[in-house]
């Protein structure tokens, strides 16, 4: 069974992430609303990918300084981490900061999502 973090996502929003990991992989989807919430789930068990909106529900903060604080911690900086947005110039600057090319929440159904995620958890 792979482990997914979902990091920021509302409840309809975590739903629909739930839902495609859950119907295309042998996946656990585990959620976190809060950067803090996050490192620490992170820090407690290893998680096969890392999916962060890119602003996050709770407190509308940045979830590209989720990933910096991921990649910059030696424990945590091989966990694979994707953004959830639908902007290309946010991919890049995930992409920019360490993240794998994520996907937006309009593109759970484009077979290039369940490439690139299936390129993660096989």
């Amino acid at each position: 069974m792979k482990l997914v973090l979902d990091v920021g996502n509302c409840d309809p929003d975590h739903a629909a992430v739930t839902a495609f990991f859950t119907n295309h992989f042998e996946a656990r989807v585990d959620r976190a609303k809060l950067p803090a919430d996050a490192l620490e789930k992170l820090r407690a068990q290893p998680y096969d990918l890392v999916v962060i909106n890119r602003k996050l529900d709770e407190d509308y903060s940045d979830g590209v300084e989720i990933l910096k604080a991921i990649k910059a911690d030696d424990a945590l900086k091989a966990t694979p981490v994707m953004l959830i947005t639908n902007y290309e110039e946010h991919q890049d600057a995930a992409v920019a900061a360490g993240a794998l090319r994520g996907f937006g929440k309009l593109e759970y159904g484009k077979p290039e999502t369940l490439e690139r995620v299936r390129a993660v958890l096989g």
